[in-house]
């Protein structure tokens, strides 16, 4: 079993630790995941010691080095700060990925206790009728009192969108999740599916954006959905939240236990009061880096930190050209913050 490695020295007044720091602790993972979801049976992150702590940096692989450098500000933010936990614990959803509708009943045990539920929709290679069957069959099994809410993940058109909510809106859903892609249509799909009573969230168009309270100041949504990471970390994405003045969830970007953490302590912080938390995703893993995964107990996941084990960190390694690959990313995202 390989340790843990020590924790870096503290940030230096300039914000960024040294990167020589940085690698000495990293750790590269792959965890395998249950169902694909996202595109991937696979997640990998990076996990990196700080003074208070383990933090994650796992930005997709798909993004570009520019975006993927929020992703290390929120990891140095969460690992060199000190932020204390507002609630012992948080509600969270149970995630539907797009799953035929009969495999709902089974997916949905891993959430015990969870009385909310977010579908995946819009799935590419899948039509509305498999979106309508997944969320009667999610509302089905978890009853009338239950609170569900569908991501498209931006992948309806303008049209395509206001015809599915019609379909789907006998589901009385909590809200539809960036149904489409730009600040416009969703601002235009809002006006258009107000008699549906169906509330608009946004996610890509606030986490993707290169100015995330756009939305807010466009009346293009009622809800925010933000992500830990994406947004810069805890206190960034705590600021952006209280800006737009927006009641938001907090929802994971598919991290580790570890980037989970950070997920709960941004939540139990800003997250809007009778919503839930979309960080129960530690259920969708074969494998995390921790004894004790933060996954849902009684619908619920606890604000804490997390402590990889040394022996997981280890059998979920990253393969050698994976973990070159990543220690390379981590050099050129640390050379832009770097410079400014």
């Amino acid at each position: 079993m390989t340790p843990p490695s020590r924790p870096s020295a503290p940030v230096p007044a300039a914000g960024l630790p040294d990167l020589t720091d940085l690698l000495a602790s990293a750790r590269v993972v792959a965890l395998p995941m249950r169902v694909r979801f996202r595109g991937i049976t696979e997640r990998e992150a990076v996990l990196l010691r700080g003074p208070e702590g383990w933090t994650e940096f796992s930005p997709f692989v798909e993004y570009d080095d520019a975006e993927a450098a929020a992703w290390l500000r929120a990891a140095v933010d969460f690992g060199w700060t000190r932020h204390e936990p507002a609630a012992d614990s948080v509600p969270v959803n149970a995630t539907v990925p797009a799953i035929a509708a009969e495999d709902v009943p089974d997916l949905l045990r891993r959430y015990p206790g969870c009385t909310t539920a977010k579908v995946k929709v819009a799935e590419p290679g899948t039509s509305v009728d498999d979106d309508v069957a997944r969320v009667a069959a999610v509302r089905r099994v978890m009853g009338e009192d239950a609170a569900v809410r569908v991501d498209a993940n931006g992948l309806w058109s303008l049209d395509d969108a206001e015809a599915a909510l019609g379909r789907l809106a006998p589901f009385r859903l909590q809200y539809a999740e960036q149904p489409v892609a730009s600040v416009a249509d969703l601002a235009e799909l809002r006006s258009r599916v107000a008699g549906l009573g169906i509330p608009i969230a946004a996610d890509e168009s606030v986490r993707k954006a290169s100015d995330p309270l756009a939305v807010a100041r466009a009346g293009a949504a009622d809800v925010l959905v933000v992500k830990a990471q994406p947004l810069g970390g805890v206190t960034a994405a705590g600021r952006i939240v209280a800006e737009a003045g927006l009641p938001c969830v907090v929802s994971s970007a598919l991290d580790t236990s570890v980037g989970l953490g950070m997920g709960a302590f941004l939540a139990a912080e800003a997250m809007a009061p009778g919503y839930a938390a979309g960080l129960g995703t530690a259920a969708m893993f074969a494998g995390d880096v921790t004894t004790d995964p933060l996954l849902p107990v009684d619908g619920r996941v606890a604000v804490r930190r997390v402590e990889p084990d040394g022996e997981l960190l280890d059998r979920w390694a990253a393969a050698p050209e994976r973990t070159a690959w990543w220690e390379a990313r981590l050099r050129r995202v640390h050379a832009l913050l770097a410079a400014g």
